[in-house]
């Protein structure tokens, strides 16, 4: 039976009119898959769902959205993003162009108001779709991403209660209301590069926008693939993330707010 499947004029000319006609017709389509935007699960034989494809200079990863998230697209990325430190997406079953099998997860960001210090804080979560391996590895040391933020300068967060320490170098961008990217401090002192991109610009409520007016500072948390999850209210949010403090698997830093 044909899928629910929307596959953009720019991905079917990456990928070919037979490669198209064949996922469009079900071949080479998971029914069900983790959309690759908010991370939670999707059906593509009971809701419009996008192909999205992730290409780097020599890679190309197919991946799969619900069409609510994001349109079919594709997205160019670093090379190293494809191979290196971020290596599977969970549940789907995304080919590259040579046909092999690719372990690629995508780091998704969630932006709330956080009350600390008993004022209410902009706060984005980030959270991988997979386990996150060191670049070079073939990731049987398991999760990393913790260590890896770490070593970047990030620090424990074992509550709720107390504001994360500045991370020199970071920003979160922000553009006409917009969040664009987290940048961290280019190599060599060079300039900043993007950690984190939409791939879109991401709306954020007014709330937020009116909070992150007020700091100029936005607290930026992060924890291991599935701890935190999609929570449809920032009250759940926030016991998902004290959850994830006193099981010490969440890690935390303040960044600036870069433009507007």
């Amino acid at each position: 039976m044909p899928r629910m499947l929307d596959v953009s004029q720019d991905v079917r000319a990456e990928i070919g009119d037979d490669e198209a006609d064949r996922l469009l017709v079900g071949d080479d389509t998971p029914g069900s898959y983790d959309c690759t935007s908010c991370r939670t699960p999707g059906d593509s034989d009971q809701e419009r769902t996008s192909t999205v494809l992730f290409i780097g200079d020599e890679t190309a990863v197919l991946a799969f959205a619900h069409a609510t998230c994001i349109p079919s697209q594709v997205v160019k990325v670093a090379e190293d993003q494809l191979q290196g430190a971020v290596r599977s997406i969970t549940g789907s079953e995304q080919k590259n162009t040579e046909g092999r099998m690719p372990e690629q997860a995508v780091l998704g960001i969630t932006s709330g108001l956080v009350l600390i210090e008993d004022d209410v804080r902009p706060a984005l979560v980030v959270e991988p779709t997979g386990p996150v391996a060191r670049p070079g590895t073939d990731g049987s040391g398991g999760d990393e991403f913790l260590q890896l933020l770490l070593g970047q300068g990030f620090h424990p967060a074992p509550d709720l209660t107390a504001l994360p320490a500045p991370l020199p170098g970071w920003s979160v961008l922000l553009a006409v209301g917009q969040l664009h990217a987290v940048l961290q401090p280019g190599s060599g002192g060079g300039n900043p590069v993007a950690w984190w991109q939409a791939h879109q610009p991401l709306q954020v409520t007014d709330g937020w926008r009116a909070a992150v007016n007020k700091s100029q500072t936005v607290l930026v948390f992060a924890a291991p693939a599935g701890t935190i999850g999609q929570q449809p209210r920032e009250d759940l949010l926030r016991d998902a993330l004290e959850k994830a403090a006193v099981n010490g698997v969440l890690v935390a830093a303040s960044m600036p707010l870069a433009g507007t």
